[in-house]
This record gives structure tokens, sequence and C-alpha cells, in this order.
């Protein structure tokens, strides 16, 4: 039998309500030695989707030492969200309180929940599947209102639908051959001609496009890493300014002011970014100056994003031509700044490359930054109530299906022996499997609930 856990549910902040959850067999055990009702409750026969009203406390000799008020509400399983017996405290918020009320809980015979556990034990029960746990991961981390939907969605399980059609649909395949080779003796109808390759290729052709769709999905749900990268003075602390909302950075007139990185997470368009401001890329003997600038090259290699800001009032130095040099045009936009200094804006006629024009004190051309951002991120046509893969370990698991899809049908179309595809197939469907979780081995899920906080 599992043991009952106990967490503190909500931010480690003050607040005006703060929530202790208890999960398990013991759940209601344990309540009743830490709570007394103010009216008659009758703790043997109790209902789910109950609550009542009284005092919680540390169970002493002398009797029930009072901690505070609080509403106790009842979960019966498998009606609960973790599918086990479910008591949950809601009192005062203040972290010092709900610490002295979880102590209570775990001093009553409680354990204290891990990272993930209550979620972790919904999975276990069927509640939810493992793409879904990792949805509630979404859903509390969601920065802005596309990746809340989307989170959403994929809570209902809209991915885990979609997928469970293609897999039934290769099971079934792989049923039919497995049938048709190895009882021939029954009457068992070959398959038709054309019908495993318009199966396998219909499945193949929803992989493709979950795994097209998966770099915009991801970049949605998890915020996008940027770099404000040029030479100094050209204006990156200032637009990081106007993207924040807020002086976040220091500028003044005088070159070399940014000498270490500055990171702020601001809204642009539908993406989210955890922009950093880096030191104006030059020569420099000053080992301050030069630590920043070793600081803004590695931020400017690792970000998904590059943001390559130029002075539209000076137009292109040798300078800047080393910075493009040194940047992917897949991933960068060059943004002419300071446009609101020039009559006609500049561009940079050299390769093919994303451009576009702002000013950092109007806030002109950022709406266009954001297309262009959007662009690069693949985010442009994103469709939050869709199915999509909103990690990489999902997207892994689509990828690998994929490949044994295209197995299969190479197998297929070079004469091979069904036993050949049929061994293609199960390894799609054995991905497909892991990608929903419904055979997931232990490593892949630890990796899943080891991202989430302790009390969800």
């Amino acid at each position: 039998m599992p043991d009952t856990i106990a967490a503190i549910a909500t931010a480690n902040a003050p607040g005006g309500i703060g929530i202790v959850r208890v999960s398990g067999p013991e759940a209601f055990g344990i309540a009743r030695r830490v709570f007394r009702p103010k009216n008659r409750l009758d703790w043997e026969g109790v209902r789910g989707y109950r609550m009542a009203y009284g005092i919680i406390g540390i169970e002493r000799d002398s009797g029930l030492e009072e901690i505070d008020e609080a509403v106790c509400l009842f979960f019966r399983g498998p009606g609960s969200y973790t599918g086990e017996d479910v008591a949950e405290f809601q009192c005062h918020g203040g972290p010092l309180l709900l610490q002295e009320v979880l102590q209570a809980a775990l001093d009553a015979g409680a354990r204290m929940a891990g990272p993930g556990e209550f979620t972790r034990r919904a999975w276990l029960h069927g509640r939810i599947g493992l793409s879904q746990a990792e949805a509630v991961m979404r859903l509390i981390n969601a920065q802005s209102e596309q990746a809340l939907r989307a989170a959403h969605g994929a809570l209902g399980g809209a991915l885990a639908a979609r997928i469970a059609g293609v897999r039934e649909g290769l099971i079934a395949l792989a049923a039919h051959i497995g049938a048709w080779t190895d009882y021939p003796e029954e009457d068992i109808d070959p398959l038709r001609d054309g019908e495993a390759e318009t199966v396998l290729k219909e499945a193949e052709g929803a992989l493709a496009g979950l795994i097209e769709r998966s770099k915009g999905a991801q970049a949605v749900l998890e915020g996008v890493s940027a770099a404000l990268v040029g030479r100094p003075n050209v204006g990156k602390s200032s637009l990081l300014n106007r993207m924040a909302g807020y002086e976040r950075a220091i500028v003044t007139a005088l070159p070399g002011t940014t000498r270490d990185t500055v990171t702020e997470t601001v809204r642009l368009g539908n993406l989210t970014l955890r922009l950093t401001d880096t030191a104006g890329l030059r020569e420099t003997e000053h080992p301050v100056e030069k630590a920043g600038v070793e600081r803004s090259v590695a931020a400017m290699r690792g970000a998904d994003l590059v943001l390559a800001v130029l002075d539209a009032s000076e137009g292109v130095t040798a300078e800047d031509e080393a910075l493009l040099a040194q940047c992917d045009p897949d991933r960068t936009i060059v943004v002419w700044n300071k446009v609101d200094l020039v009559d006609s804006p500049r561009r940079y006629a050299q390769g093919n490359w994303r451009a576009v024009h702002t000013s950092a004190v109007t806030g002109d051309g950022l709406d266009d930054l954001a297309r262009a951002a959007e662009g690069i991120c693949q985010t442009a046509g994103f469709v939050p109530g869709e199915a999509m893969l909103a990690t990489q370990r999902q997207a892994q698991c689509a990828v690998e299906a994929q490949a044994a899809l295209r197995e299969a049908l190479c197998a297929l179309a070079q004469g091979f022996a069904p036993d050949a595809v049929s061994v293609c197939l199960e390894d799609a469907v054995q991905a497909l499997f892991s990608l929903t979780g419904e055979r997931a081995g232990d490593a892949v899920v630890e990796e899943v609930f080891r991202a989430f906080c302790v009390g969800k």
C-alpha cells in the first residue's frame, strides 16, 4: 500500500490563503488527528467533495494546540486529482504558519512529498497520461495567453488523442500482417495493393506535421533565449528598456556603459523572450570590459534568437561587419536602430538577412521586430488548441517513430518479407507508447517529474 504524502501546494510567499495538501490512504485519518471541525462531522462516512470549517493544530497530550482557523476539503479517490483520498487544509497564507500546518500533518503520519509527486500519483492511477502531466507544468509556467491556451489543450488530451489515432492504425496494420503470415492455414485476406503503404504514409505524414510545428510550440510554451548584440552605443540597452517597459539597464551617451550581461524576461508579440543585453563588441584592453565582451560572445552563440543592432544614423562600420560575420543568418535579425535620427531607413545589402528598422526612443518598428522574431521561431502560424509536441522528449519520441516508419516504407518498396515491415512497425508503436507515457521507462518518468515543484 502506498504511503501518505503532504506538502504546501501554494507559493512560498505571504497571501490571503495558503493550502497544505495531503494525499494517500491515511489522508482522512491524518486530517482527523490535526483538524477539529466546529460542527459535527462523521469522520467514518465523510463523502468526497465536502468541506468543513474548524481549527487545525498540533496534537499534544493536553489536547490540540491551535495553529490556525482553517477549512478542510475532502476528496475521495478515485475522483480526486491524485486518484487517492485527499485532504486539503485552506488556512491563512503566511509561510511560517503553513510550515507549522505541514509539520502537524507530518507528525500525524504523513511523509513529505517529492517534486511533482501529486501529479505523478495522478499518472500512476491513470487519471492523466504522461503528456498531460507535462502539460500541468506548462500550465504552471505559462507566461503568455497563447502558452496558457496551449497548455490547456495539452492537458485536455489533444496530443494523446492524436497519437492514439496514429498508433491504432499502425497496430491494426501490424496485426493484419502478423495474422496473415503466422496463420497461413486460416482464411485471412492478404493486404490489398497499396494498403500498407497508404497506412504508413498517412502515419508518417501526421508525425511529420507534429515535428515541423514542434519548434514553434516549444518557443511559445518555454520562451526563447535572445541576445542583443552590437558595437557600443548603438542603443542595445535602450531597446531592452523599451521592451521591458522600465529602465532595466543603465543608458548613457558614453560608449561601453554596459560591462556585463543583463537579462530580463520581456514580451515581444506572442513570444516571451529571455532577453540578454550584452556589452558592446569591440577590441579593448580594459580587463572588465574585455570580460564583458567575452560574455557577450558566449550569450550570442548560445541564444535561440540574435538581435544584431546597428546604428541607422551611422551606417555599417567595420565592427558591424565583423559582428555579422559571427552571426547565423537563420537565427539573426539585423535591427537598424535610431531610425528617428535619419530621413530614410538604411538597409544592409549583403546576404539574405532579415532586417527591421526601430527606434528605442519612440517604439517604432517593434511590431515589425515581433513579426520577424515569430518567423525565425516558427510561431507565426501557431494554433494553441492543436495537438503539439510540447517538450524535447516528446519531439524525440516522434522523430524515432517517424524514422521507423520510413524504414518500413523502404522495406516495403524493396520487396522485403512482411516480417521486416512488422519489426519497423513495432519500433514505431513502441516510440509512440513512450511519447504518451503508456510504456515509459523509469528514467523517462523521473525526467518528466524532476522539474515539478513540491506540492504539485
